[in-house]
C-alpha cells in the first residue's frame, strides 16, 4: 500500500467540512492535496505529508513525530513527514492539515529557473 486510504480520506473530509476547494493527484509516490495549485497535505504510507510555511519549520521540527521529508538522501525545504503518533485525535490532525491551509494560501512556490 503507497499510501493509507484511510488516513486520505479523513484528510479530505476535513477539508471538504471546511469548504476547501482542491484537487487530488497522486504524488511522490503517496498522495497529495492540492490547493490554489500547491501540494500542501498528503499521505505516504501512513504519514502524514506536510508543507509549511518556512518560519514554522525548525519549530515543528521539535515536536515528536516530526522529521523532514527526505527522498533519496536529499531533505526537501519545507516539507515535514508527520508520523501517525502526531496525530492520533482528530484534533491533532486538525492541526497539522492547518499548517498546511497557511502554506496554501500564503507560501510561495519557487519554480526552477529555466535554462
Amino acid at each position: 500500500m503507497p499510501y493509507n486510504e484511510t488516513l486520505a480520506l479523513k484528510i479530505e473530509n476535513i477539508l471538504l467540512e471546511k469548504e476547501i476547494v482542491f484537487t487530488s493527484k497522486k504524488m511522490f509516490g503517496g498522495y497529495a492535496f492540492m490547493i490554489n495549485d500547491k501540494m500542501c497535505v498528503g499521505v505516504l504510507n501512513d504519514q502524514i505529508m506536510l508543507r509549511v510555511m518556512e518560519e514554522h519549520y525548525e519549530k515543528l521540527l521539535e515536536e515528536n513525530g516530526v522529521e523532514p521529508m527526505n527522498f533519496t538522501g536529499n531533505t526537501m525545504k519545507e516539507f515535514l513527514f508527520i508520523n501517525p503518533e502526531a496525530f492520533q485525535t482528530e484534533a491533532l490532525l486538525h492541526k497539522w492539515i492547518i499548517f498546511g491551509l497557511e502554506f496554501a494560501e500564503k507560501g510561495v512556490v519557487k519554480s526552477k529557473k529555466k535554462k
